[in-house]
């Protein structure tokens, strides 16, 4: 029987997108009240959220305003201010994942250092304070080299790859020359990208998802595949790994590990995502508890839940396509006419190339056909920006 006193409780996202309003979803299934801050106003969680501040995400007084709503606070996404939510867990307000973790995994160098400091293997990596830093890393590592801001990148986005010496001085300058925090690491020529979808609730209970093997095309995530095309020790070794991770930082709520198999058959992490992630919309349908159940149970106190498999899956992302503007959504008829095709539209009001507007999870007994009928559903569907005037 649900603990009704831990369903009245209110909960406030941080974020409206696409992942907070499959948080909503999941809350909405077991009765809680929520509220959202996202500046725009028809964000995709806008018509599900019982409450909406219209506000910036480093308006320090609406986030204010938010604790003073919700019991519990969470976020969508890890590239807010974070001063703001270390005054108010001082002041006694529930943040999850807690402001501790966040600070040090927003920044990937310091993400790196206490990974690095507690024996988990990452690639090697140096500060960079200046563009003789980066020469001194090529002499250590030697080319190529993966140059990184250490803040704010997402979707490949904060990244450059410096393939000899010639490269150096532009990629420095793309990436702000100096102007943000830099780091470089020694570049990994990996065989597969992996992702383990970790949970740790209130009581440091963790559990932990089947490996999801991941594709990229041009740094944003394409498609997922699950169970991992990876040896069962292999597997064992990530999900170990996953658990690991969420003891280092004390995790609380959902989070994403990104790894590197390399091609002696090692596992490296990559990048951490201290909420649900992309590349676990495929729990939706795939597994007994999908993410976004999981991160609200565990926030609130909750159970744990069930993270089996329940049938392979795929996920691939629907990307905006044409101009930029509004979005217009079709083929959704002829795709959901595919056996165990589901989509998922984010109903982001305008569509860019290359913007995540949604996605289809297919699940089948064999993920390879599965895998087949993913990609005639994604052939199917089109989102399109309608370019104004």
């Amino acid at each position: 029987m649900i603990d009704t006193d831990k369903t009245k409780q209110k909960i406030g996202i941080i974020g409206g997108g696409q992942l907070g309003k499959m948080m909503i979803l999941e809350a909405k299934k077991m009765g809680f009240y929520i509220i959202i801050l996202d500046p725009t106003p028809s964000c995709p969680a806008d018509s599900i959220a019982d409450e909406h501040i219209i506000a910036d995400f480093d308006d320090k007084n609406a986030i204010r305003q938010l604790s003073k709503k919700a019991d519990i606070i969470t976020y969508e996404f890890e590239h807010i201010g974070v001063e703001i939510l270390k005054e108010l867990e001082k002041e006694g307000h529930k943040i999850y994942p807690t402001a501790k973790s966040l600070e040090i995994i927003q920044n990937k160098y310091t993400q790196k250092k206490r990974l690095a400091d507690q024996d988990i293997p990452v690639p090697d990596f140096i500060k960079v304070t200046a563009i003789e830093d980066i020469k001194a890393a090529a002499d250590k590592y030697s080319y190529p080299l993966m140059l990184k801001s250490c803040t704010d990148g997402y979707d490949g986005k904060g990244n450059a790859v410096i393939n000899n010496e010639s490269e150096v001085v532009s990629a420095y300058q793309e990436l702000g020359a100096g102007k943000l925090p830099l780091m470089v690491e020694e570049f990994i020529p990996f065989e597969k990208e992996i992702s383990v979808l970790a949970c740790r609730d209130i009581k440091g209970n963790i559990v932990v998802y089947p490996v999801g093997e991941n594709e990229h095309r041009n740094n944003i995530l394409y498609e997922t595949r699950v169970p991992a095309d990876i040896s069962d020790q292999l597997e064992k070794e990530a999900m170990h790994l996953g658990h690991q991770v969420l003891e280092v930082f004390s995790g609380i709520g959902m989070f994403c590990i990104e790894m590197f198999v390399t091609k002696d058959q090692k596992l490296m992490i990559n990048e951490i995502a201290p909420r649900p992630h992309n590349s676990g919309h495929y729990t939706i349908e795939g597994c007994v508890t999908s993410q976004f159940e999981q991160h609200i149970r565990a926030i609130t106190g909750l159970p744990l839940g069930n993270t089996s498999l329940i049938k392979p899956s795929v996920m691939r992302n629907i990307l905006g396509t044409g101009d930029e503007g509004e979005a217009v959504v079709t083929g959704i008829e002829q795709a959901l006419k595919l056996q165990n095709v589901r989509t998922h539209i984010y109903n982001k009001k305008i569509a860019r190339p290359g913007r995540k507007m949604g996605h289809i999870t297919v699940t089948d007994d064999n993920l390879q056909k599965a895998t087949d009928r993913a990609l005639q559903a994604s052939e199917k569907v089109e989102i399109k920006g309608k370019k104004q005037g």
